[in-house]
């Protein structure tokens, strides 16, 4: 079993293998051996569960759910690490270690990752797949958002992350921290935050707060979305301008594909006035926007 990451063991772990910790990975180190035993305890693991961890560290947390799940996957993108936490880990048979980037690029996973979490997830009867992790603040936003449009979709995402993150995640519209990955994340997911995390909790201390979240997919709010690709870029598309009218930012968005009067009669329709801006509209009248302008686009494509 690993033993337990304190400040005294990583410290002494890092120093026997003449590393430090790498700021441009975002490695911080969760210490409290409470808080993750919480981040594991919510991510709610049972026996038949495929687990996703994207950044193993020295696999303090990874040994936690090891025991738990059917397997767990983890991705490490710092070699020294990745060799570390194989040599903590050596006891379990059930962990399949990957020493790569998570992300092929800000918009897209790995095909690393994705065939070996294909390929575990369909070796697991009755499989559910579930992100737990102690997210690199730098890859945070990419992956829990882009492993929603993942062939094989999580049950549940349970991880650490900046505060401000989460903040934007929960935000209710007429709110500053409201935006495209709040209305993102709340057409498919129920979001709570479970706990705010101080920056003593972590090695080496980050300068800003964070917090654990979980994120339960619903495939009945995923129903309600015809296209889901199409409503991704469409809810980006959104907030490219923030302050600016709805209407000028649908124009601006649909240019080429179709002229002020289609755009008009799809505001008029569900009576969006010329005053209103996409951050004022909760996320049923966004979905119903955005299919509008769905259909809008295949009527006019049919002409």
């Amino acid at each position: 079993m690993v033993a337990k990451q304190t400040v005294s063991f990583l410290t002494k772990r890092f120093r026997e293998v003449g590393l430090e910790p790498d700021s441009r990975h975002g490695q911080n180190f969760l210490i409290d051996m409470n808080l993750l035993n919480l981040l594991v305890d919510s991510g709610n693991i049972e026996s038949n569960d495929l687990v996703l961890e994207i950044g193993t560290g020295t696999g303090s947390l990874t040994s936690l759910m090891a025991p738990r799940a059917a397997h767990v996957i983890t991705v490490e993108i710092d070699t020294h690490l990745h060799q570390l936490a194989r040599e903590e880990l050596e006891e379990f048979d059930n962990i399949t270690m990957v020493q790569n980037d998570a992300l092929r690029n800000k918009n897209n996973f790995s095909p690393i990752v994705l065939s070996t979490i294909k390929e575990k997830f369909e070796s697991i009867p009755n499989c559910r797949f579930k992100l737990v992790a102690n997210l690199p603040y730098n890859v945070a936003t990419p992956i829990i958002s882009n492993l929603l449009l993942t062939e094989i979709l999580p049950t549940s995402m349970t991880v650490t992350i900046q505060k401000e993150l989460a903040d934007r995640i929960v935000a209710v519209p007429r709110t500053k921290d409201y935006s495209a990955l709040s209305i993102w994340m709340q057409s498919l997911c129920d979001c709570r935050i479970v706990r705010v995390l101080g920056p003593s909790v972590f090695w080496p201390r980050p300068k800003v707060h964070s917090a654990i979240i979980h994120l339960e997919h619903s495939l009945e709010k995923r129903s309600r979305i015809h296209d889901v690709p199409f409503y991704h870029e469409f809810v980006r598309s959104l907030f490219f301008h923030r302050r600016k009218f709805l209407r000028s930012v649908v124009i601006s968005s649909f240019k080429g594909q179709l002229d002020k009067p289609d755009v008009d009669d799809v505001l008029d329709r569900l009576e969006l006035g010329p005053q209103t801006r996409a951050e004022e509209l909760p996320v049923e009248r966004i979905l119903e926007l955005s299919e509008g302008m769905r259909l809008k686009l295949q009527e006019v494509e049919s002409r």
